[in-house]
């Protein structure tokens, strides 16, 4: 059987990553991109930290149905990680939702045509924890799913939700005979592999760069985006059955734990990272004229716990610190000169 695995929107973060981790596993990787320049800049990104020579890219783009059939084409498995990820709301929730939704039903529907045994989706846990009350206790496990209904949900996470519903469904009802499983992420940090880091490292860069005088006061499960990448290739090898949820998750964190640990870890590099947290009164203020802001209000004082020792268990995985995965993120854009 082919080793071919097809890794979608292979230029992000977290796809990167998952690229060198099957590749280093012995895989052939095809990637999605929406330029041929993009493949460029990927091939020689890859190329320094995995032997690259049996990668190949494919132009696809999730709104349109061109290039999936070639992608998939003599596939043994799917990782499936394009979608769109905002540091901000948008003003019409469907630009989150609808590539989405109809960018994994489109890839889900060409790997079945062209038989694609095994389909993994990088969902979140946005899908996971989104609209349940705040004054939850209980730990969200994968058991759990957010409730899109609920006003507190945003555009991002009802769109994580609705496409990994939709997958779910999918396979369900018209491709019972393609392994899925999902794994579900939380906030990624860890070493970045070049300078195009994209949203992942926005709050990390934020700290380092000393914008805020302080810190507001929310939380984050976090998790070490090589610890994801080893989870897409367990995954697609597991012998678990179909339908498996997996979430990766760390630990969670307060934000203030995190500057003070790149403080502690980072010497002299980490300034002008601050230690103190904003008073909530002072972030809704500021959510008035800053979107960014404005998106984490819904979350000041929350510290939500996660309970995945279901994924540990069957999948083997042992996470790195949320604290070492925060400094390897600091050093490394420190290292690529982006700070």
């Amino acid at each position: 059987m082919t080793r071919t695995v097809l890794i979608t929107g292979i230029s992000g973060f977290i796809a990167k990553h998952c690229a060198v981790a099957f590749l280093e596993a012995g895989y052939r990787v095809r990637g999605t991109v929406r330029s041929q320049v993009k493949a460029d800049e990927v091939r020689r990104t890859l190329g320094a930290h995995a032997d690259a020579s049996s990668l190949e890219f494919v132009e696809a783009d999730l709104l349109s149905d061109g290039g999936w059939d070639a992608a998939t084409r003599d596939c043994a498995a799917v990782a499936h990680l394009a979608s769109p990820f905002p540091i901000s709301q948008p003003k019409d929730q469907n630009e989150l939702i609808r590539p989405a939704v109809e960018g994994t039903l489109r890839v889900l529907k060409a790997a079945r045509q062209n038989g694609v045994a095994r389909f993994v989706q990088t969902s979140s846990v946005a899908a996971i924890y989104a609209g349940h009350p705040f004054a939850r206790e209980k730990p969200f496990t994968e058991d759990d799913w957010s409730i899109v209904d609920s006003p507190a949900t945003t555009a991002y996470e009802k769109s994580k939700t609705l496409a990994e519903k939709a997958a779910r469904d999918f396979v369900a009802s018209e491709a019972p005979e393609i392994h899925y499983a999902s794994v579900n992420p939380g906030f990624v940090l860890g070493p970045a592999l070049d300078a195009d880091v994209g949203s992942s490292a926005d709050v990390i860069l934020m700290l380092l760069r000393g914008s805020y005088p302080a810190v507001p006061r929310v939380a984050f499960p976090v998790v070490d985006v090589r610890d994801i990448a080893a989870m897409h290739v367990r995954a697609v090898e597991t012998i678990e059955p179909s339908g498996g949820r997996y979430m990766g998750v760390d630990k969670a964190m307060w934000l203030v734990e995190i500057a003070r640990a790149l403080k502690a870890r980072l010497g002299a590099d980490a300034g002008k990272v601050p230690r103190r947290e904003l008073p909530d009164w002072l972030v809704r203020m500021l959510a008035l004229v800053d979107s960014s802001a404005a998106s984490i209000v819904p979350q000041l004082g929350r510290k939500m716990q996660f309970d995945n020792s279901r994924t540990r268990e069957s999948l083997g995985m042992t996470f790195r610190p949320g604290e070492e995965a925060a400094e390897d993120l600091a050093r490394s854009l420190i290292a690529l000169e982006v700070v």
